[in-house]
């Protein structure tokens, strides 16, 4: 930890105000014990019953109680509602280049409300459509075990476990239609928690987690991937010319979450799980449902697993030249898939327990040796301030509950009257580094980091009014 003079910007003759540190709860051990009931059988009855509906394609049958998408859809729902959880169905009426016809396509969700924020929310999701070769196809056998039934037992499984316990924030949990007919589930859920006024801190989407060798006989059951976007993609018109000049090339908030949950990763070593930052929204030329959260300006990651397994995937039930090609129960690795399921729930409790990330997170300094720090004073009662070289791929410097001391956030002298805060870093020269604020609850759970850039803010970006003309 390298020693800088912090100043209050108001006070700048004054050292800023500190408390002596709280004691902080041991974090990790409590997540532990969160995760600690996820179950490698559970996660199993889970894909078999899902396997057992013969294929969950968009277009299959709707009305049929043992076989198609419906009574796929309607199982997942009454599986949420048997654990407590209020559930509905987010529907809409589409069609496209994959649906030729108007259809109705439905998602199950959950919705576990906060007991102190309750529009602050944090969303998991996995697709429960299936698919074989031909995407097309609505009545083949499409079994859909590991994409994405992995995914939805994962969701499932989370509800299960987390349905115990209480938190601040809201916890959304989706089953969501239509993926592999072109994204449609993922819009269709976004669209409603715009709807709603949500104010979505995240969505990890799981799409295929549950196996661990490749085609090629590649294995690693010890690393999931993590797909985040750099720039934002939603206002990225306006933003441009700004991130030009002042950065944000790889700060946009779902790459901010993407370290947030590497960190997490390292801070629950007995998961036995790393996490590989995968700089690109989604794998080479493929897409996934968070994108639709992306696209409507809310934080979005995507899970998936470190080797893709391309015969158990987009393929017809088949064998040729001894090959086995097909999406089947038995070509995955549940301690794996357990693996994986753990480090979401532990995020999900992270997320739905630390204060929302704080609002208009600035920096200033040009042409000086000092860097100012600003933001809106919010319900957090603490922050920790984060900077790292703007070519190094995690944050390096803090200050605050993680840095040399606590610092209460914000103090009548780091805040004027119209609650915009601030903090000076003496002999920290901007053009250097890239910076951010988490917030921080009284007991020291985290928010992910607000990069100081444009297009940083966790919110949906909001295009500034237009100037009027001048007289």
């Amino acid at each position: 930890m390298r020693q800088y003079a912090f100043l209050p910007i108001v006070l700048l003759s004054t050292a800023a105000t500190a408390t002596p540190p709280l004691p902080m709860p041991n974090q990790s051990a409590i997540l532990q014990q969160v995760v600690a009931p996820v179950s490698e059988a559970q996660l199993r009855r889970t894909i078999q019953k899902l396997v057992s509906f013969g294929t969950r394609h968009t277009l299959s049958s709707q009305t049929n109680p043992k076989r198609g998408i419906g009574a796929s859809v309607r199982w997942a729902e009454a599986e949420m509602k048997r654990l407590g959880l209020p559930t509905l169905q987010t529907c809409d009426t589409v069609s496209g280049r994959r649906v030729p016809t108007p259809t109705k396509v439905c998602n199950a969700v959950a919705i576990q409300r906060g007991s102190e924020r309750p529009n602050d929310v944090v969303i998991i999701t996995g697709h429960i459509d299936s698919r074989v070769t031909d995407v097309m196809n609505a009545t083949a056998d499409a079994p859909g075990a590991n994409d994405d039934g992995s995914g939805t037992a994962t969701v499932l499984e989370a509800a299960r476990v987390l349905s115990r316990r209480k938190f601040p924030g809201t916890i959304v949990y989706a089953a969501l239609s239509g993926e592999e007919q072109g994204l449609l589930g993922g819009k269709i859920l976004a669209d409603y928690a715009k709807a709603q006024g949500w104010n979505v801190i995240a969505n990890l989407n799981n799409d295929i987690i549950g196996n661990s060798c490749g085609s090629d006989g590649v294995c690693n059951d010890k690393v999931v991937r993590v797909f985040s976007e750099g720039p934002r993609w939603q206002g990225r018109e306006e933003l441009a010319a700004q991130q030009r000049s002042l950065g944000g090339e790889n700060d946009a908030p779902s790459r901010n979450l993407s370290r947030f949950l590497d960190s997490l990763a390292e801070r629950l070593p007995a998961i036995g799980l790393d996490v590989m930052q995968v700089w690109r929204n989604d794998r080479f030329g493929r897409g996934g449902d968070h994108t639709e959260f992306l696209n409507a300006g809310y934080p979005a990651v995507r899970f998936s697993v470190a080797v893709e397994n391309y015969n158990h995937q987009h393929q017809d039930l088949r064998t040729e030249n001894g090959v086995e090609y097909g999406d089947t129960i038995d070509k995955m690795d549940f301690p794996y898939l357990a693996k994986v399921t753990k480090l979401n729930i532990a995020a999900l409790a992270a997320l739905a327990t630390a204060p929302p990330p704080p609002s208009d997170v600035k920096v200033e300094g040009a042409v000086s040796t000092d860097t100012t720090l600003s933001w809106t004073k919010g319900a957090a009662p603490l922050f920790v301030a984060r900077w790292r070289r703007t070519d190094s791929n995690r944050w390096q410097e803090a200050y605050g509950p993680a840095g040399v001391e606590l610092q209460t956030a914000p103090p009548s002298s780091l805040c004027n009257a119209q609650g915009v805060c601030a903090i000076v870093l003496k002999g920290v020269r901007v053009d250097d580094w890239v910076f951010g604020l988490a917030s921080v609850s009284q007991d020291g759970w985290e928010s992910p980091v607000v990069s100081a850039v444009p297009g940083g803010a966790f919110k949906p970006y909001l295009a500034p009014p237009p100037t009027p003309p001048s007289k």
